[in-house]
């Protein structure tokens, strides 16, 4: 497995992107991995994710948001850009995927934040094969009453969703519920005992190691089963208006 590090360029600026490419190419789907709102592309999550989806024979691109890159730069923490900014960033690695491998048909798979806009882009028309979620953020901690799910209705692509039963941010019934109202073919993976970062309490008897493993294969094999289901698979469109702008989830 190779790791190539490119510069990603997008209308206010430019972004680290990090292209995994596989010893053994499956010749199909492609990955573009989104991270979540505290940890950039480079964090130990996104790159045990990363290079187990590469392992499996998949090209996968990870990338900097443009607060995660100057978070990067500075050594501090700072909060997530508005949605349209994420949007640019998210859109144009999308556009770096698609020119280092033209009509390859691309799963947008995230953590958290990224998962969520991952989906927005997907509901307001951007192209793709299937989307992964690991975590996603179906509402803020203690706030079931809003959710992060109005867009559902409009996507129409295959959707995996990995959920910790202890997730903070997804309260699995609610979510069991919204799942309901997606166009496309829909799976639900629960993993026992995990919070939001898929971290285990010791009782729990697995190793956060085993949960990222159990992530990646079963993303894996999701993904070899969506294979000739390609749903609106081309080149990237413009992002519409679903929902409210503000910060996707975390």
């Amino acid at each position: 497995m190779d790791i190539e590090p490119i510069t990603i360029q997008f209308p206010d600026g430019e972004v680290s992107g990090l292209f995994e490419i596989p010893d053994r190419d499956r010749g199909h789907q492609v990955f573009l991995l989104a991270h979540g709102a505290g940890l950039a592309m480079d964090s130990p999550f996104m790159a045990t994710v990363a290079a187990g989806i590469c392992a499996a024979g998949y090209p996968l691109l990870r990338f900097n948001y443009a607060y995660a890159e100057r978070m990067q730069r500075e050594g501090k923490r700072r909060p997530p850009d508005r949605r349209p900014q994420l949007e640019l960033v998210h859109l144009a690695a999308l556009e770096a995927l698609h020119e280092r491998y033209p009509q390859r048909p691309v799963i947008l798979a995230g953590k958290s934040m990224g998962g969520r806009m991952s989906s927005l882009l997907a509901a307001a028309g951007t192209p793709c094969a299937g989307l992964v979620f690991f975590g996603y953020p179906l509402h803020a901690p203690r706030r079931t009453d809003r959710l992060r799910s109005e867009h559902f209705p409009q996507i129409h692509q295959p959707s995996l969703f990995l959920q910790g039963t202890r997730d903070a941010l997804c309260q699995l019934d609610l979510l069991t519920e919204e799942v309901r109202s997606l166009s496309g073919a829909t799976t639900v993976v629960r993993i026992e005992d995990a919070d939001h970062d898929f971290k285990l309490p010791k009782r729990a008897g697995r190793s956060r190691d085993e949960v990222l493993e159990e992530l990646v294969q079963t993303a894996v094999r999701w993904t070899q089963g969506t294979q000739g289901t390609q749903g609106t698979q081309g080149t990237p469109g413009t992002p519409g208006t679903q929902g409210t702008p503000g910060t996707p989830g975390t």
